[in-house]
C-alpha cells in the first residue's frame, strides 16, 4: 500500500468514526427508553427494505424452525426480531448508563450463582443472540470475576477502539478479537490459542455460540443439523473449566431484562471427541429451548444452517 493510499484509507476511517460519534451523540442526547423505541420502530420498518437478503434469510430460518406456523406468523416474528435488534443497537450506545441502573437488570436465579461466585475458578460463559446478548455476561461482572469476551473485530481501527472502550464496564478482563487477538491481549497470537491459555490461567471468558460455523460440528438445531462452534466445549474440557449458559430476555418493550443462568455439566471421559460432541449438542438443545420461548427476541437474520 502506497503512502497516498494509506492516507486516503486513514481519512476514510476517520470520517466513518466521526459519523459514528455523531450518531452516538444524538442517541445519548435523549432518554434511553425513548431512543430505543425510536430505533426499534425504524428498524422494523426499514430493515426488510434496506436488507432484503437478510430478511429473506430470517423467513427461511423461521420456516425451518417453525414449519407449522403460517407465513404471516413467521413474518410477524421476523419483524419483531428486527424491532428487538433496533433496540439493541440503541442500547449499545448507552451501555454504561444501562448497567449503572440496577432496576433494569435482574438475575432470575441468583441462588444458583451465589453458591459459586466466591469459588468460581475458570469459566466459559456461553450465550446466544437473544434479547440483549451484550448483557448476558453481567452476573460474572457483578461477581467481580473480571470476565473477558470474544468479539468480532471491526476493520476501522478508530471504530474498533471506540466499541471496545464502550464495553469496558461489561468486560473488565478485556476483549479478544475474532481471527487475531486485538487490543487488550496483543496482536501476535491466534485467538483460539490465546483464549485457551487465558481460561487455563483461571480466566472467565464469554462467547456467543449460536452462529453458523463453517468448520463446526453438525448438531441438531430445530430438527436440522447446524454446523456449530466447538471451541467452548474444547476449552472447558481441556482447561477444567465450568460452562455457564446465559440468556438475557427483554421484559416488554423497554430496556429491562432478566438474565437466567444454567450450569452445563462438562463430561471428561477417555473419549475427548465424544465429550465435545455431547457438550456442543447439549448447549444447542438449550439454545433451541430458549429460542422457542421467545422467538421474537432471537436474531433470525443470522446464518445458522448451511
Amino acid at each position: 500500500m502506497t503512502a497516498t493510499v494509506a492516507r486516503l484509507k486513514d481519512l476514510q476511517f476517520r470520517l466513518e468514526y466521526a459519523l459514528l460519534r455523531t450518531i452516538v451523540a444524538g442517541v445519548r442526547a435523549v432518554p434511553l427508553d425513548r431512543a430505543t423505541a425510536f430505533s426499534a420502530r425504524w428498524w422494523r420498518r426499514l430493515a426488510p427494505i434496506v436488507s432484503p437478503k437478510r430478511h429473506k434469510r430470517a423467513l427461511a430460518n423461521l420456516a425451518i424452525a417453525f414449519p407449522d406456523k403460517t407465513p404471516q406468523e413467521r413474518e410477524r416474528i421476523a419483524l419483531a426480531a428486527w424491532e428487538n435488534l433496533g433496540r439493541v443497537m440503541a442500547e449499545t450506545m448507552q451501555l454504561d448508563r444501562l448497567v449503572k441502573d440496577p432496576s433494569r437488570i435482574i438475575i432470575a436465579n441468583p441462588k444458583v450463582f451465589d453458591r459459586y461466585k466466591g469459588k468460581l475458578g475458570p469459566i466459559v460463559g456461553c450465550s446466544l443472540h437473544l434479547g440483549n446478548w451484550e448483557l448476558a455476561i453481567w452476573p460474572l461482572t457483578l461477581a467481580d470475576a473480571r470476565p473477558a469476551a470474544v468479539y468480532r473485530s471491526v476493520n476501522n481501527p478508530y471504530v474498533d477502539q471506540y466499541l471496545r472502550d464502550q464495553r469496558k464496564d461489561l468486560y473488565p478482563g478485556g476483549l479478544f478479537g475474532r481471527g487475531r487477538v486485538e487490543g487488550d491481549h496483543g496482536e501476535s497470537q491466534k485467538t483460539a490459542r490465546a483464549i485457551m491459555d487465558y481460561v487455563r490461567q483461571g480466566g472467565r471468558l464469554g462467547v456467543v455460540c449460536d452462529l453458523y460455523d463453517r468448520t463446526g460440528l453438525p448438531v441438531p438445531f430445530f430438527g436440522k443439523d447446524a454446523p456449530t462452534v466447538t471451541i467452548p466445549a474444547m476449552i472447558a474440557r481441556r482447561a477444567g473449566a465450568r460452562i455457564w449458559m446465559s440468556r438475557c430476555v427483554r421484559q416488554g418493550a423497554e430496556s429491562r431484562f432478566v438474565i437466567e443462568l444454567k450450569e452445563l455439566k462438562v463430561p471428561r471421559t477417555a473419549n475427548q471427541g465424544a465429550d465435545v460432541k455431547w457438550i456442543t449438542a447439549a448447549m444447542t438443545r438449550q439454545f433451541e429451548e430458549w429460542v422457542r420461548e421467545t422467538p421474537e427476541q432471537w436474531m433470525w437474520s443470522n446464518r445458522r444452517w448451511s
